[in-house]
């Protein structure tokens, strides 16, 4: 098995959540806990309820974003998916499409199932451009079915 996803893909799914939910969750944890009518110009209440909403907030952003990648890993036959627990093998006949989008620093690419498996019916990830093109040199006669899946999604 060949890894085409990023190495930074534990680091946005893992590290940068828990520890902004964590600081943001104490910290409202303790302006909520705290008995005072004022946090400088703005009152108690007010203040209360936008860090519970931010906290909220912030939750819905990473649970939309970091927290849907995948590690994604590829050989011959299939297609191997993991959120760090679990990992599910997809055989390439189960995909439909191989959708890309370049956001300067990061390539996000989602693959496409034509039945939904244990992740759901789309698998997102960080493509890491250069183990991803080790494969293909590796393997070309995947390269041939996976270059075809890219085009399906364009």
């Amino acid at each position: 098995m060949h890894r085409i996803s990023s190495n930074a893909t534990i680091f946005l799914k893992i590290f940068i959540p828990t520890i902004w939910l964590v600081f943001f969750g104490l910290f409202t944890i303790a302006v909520w806990i705290t008995e005072v009518s004022y946090f400088g110009p703005v009152p108690a209440l007010w203040m209360k309820i936008g860090l519970g909403a931010f906290l909220l907030l912030g939750f819905l952003f990473f649970w939309f974003t970091f927290l849907q990648l995948k590690r994604v890993e590829l050989d011959e036959l299939y297609v191997y998916a993991s959120n760090y627990y679990k990992t599910a093998r997809y055989p390439y006949h189960n995909v439909e499409k191989i959708t890309e989008r370049d956001l300067g620093l990061f390539h996000i690419v989602s693959v496409h199932l034509k039945v939904p498996g244990q992740f759901g019916k789309k698998l997102t990830f960080l493509l890491d451009e250069t183990m991803f093109k080790d494969f293909l040199e590796k393997h070309p006669d995947t390269a041939v079915s996976i270059a075809e899946l890219r085009l399906l999604g364009k």
